[in-house]
């Protein structure tokens, strides 16, 4: 199960890294930052969902307990990677990468890994 998880961790990963460069490169320049990024924030989600829902059967976690081991894996993988990217493939600094965490600043990324923490219990409950 925890591999079949890493394995679909790995398309989520895919999903935002193209969320998110949609969002810089054309929704930015079109919507203003703030309004991108709240429209990245939803079809992020979207996403989330929509690989959650159509991968958690294949998944098979037998138990709600066991799909929050699939998210509490999903949400430590994902803060590894966008840090990890931030930091030493971009450079940012720790309070820069902090601060796309902050609700506060309009930064909304909180939110996003919230739900990738969520969405395989909120999935396995519903199917």
């Amino acid at each position: 199960m925890l591999f079949k998880a890493l394995l679909v961790f790995l398309l989520i990963a895919f999903a935002e890294t193209a969320n998110g460069i949609v969002r810089v490169r054309f929704l930015s320049r079109r919507l203003g930052n703030r309004r991108a990024r709240v429209v990245s924030l939803l079809s992020g989600c979207l996403l989330i969902l929509l690989i959650t829902w159509s991968t958690l059967p294949w998944i098979d976690p037998p138990s709600v307990a066991d799909a929050l081991l699939i998210g509490t894996l999903w949400l430590v993988l994902m803060l590894a990677y966008d840090i990890g990217i931030g930091r030493w493939a971009f450079g940012m600094r720790w309070k820069r990468i902090l601060a796309d965490f902050d609700l506060r600043q309009g930064n909304y990324l909180a939110l996003g890994m919230l739900w990738i923490f969520l969405a395989p219990v909120l999935v396995f409950l519903v199917r």
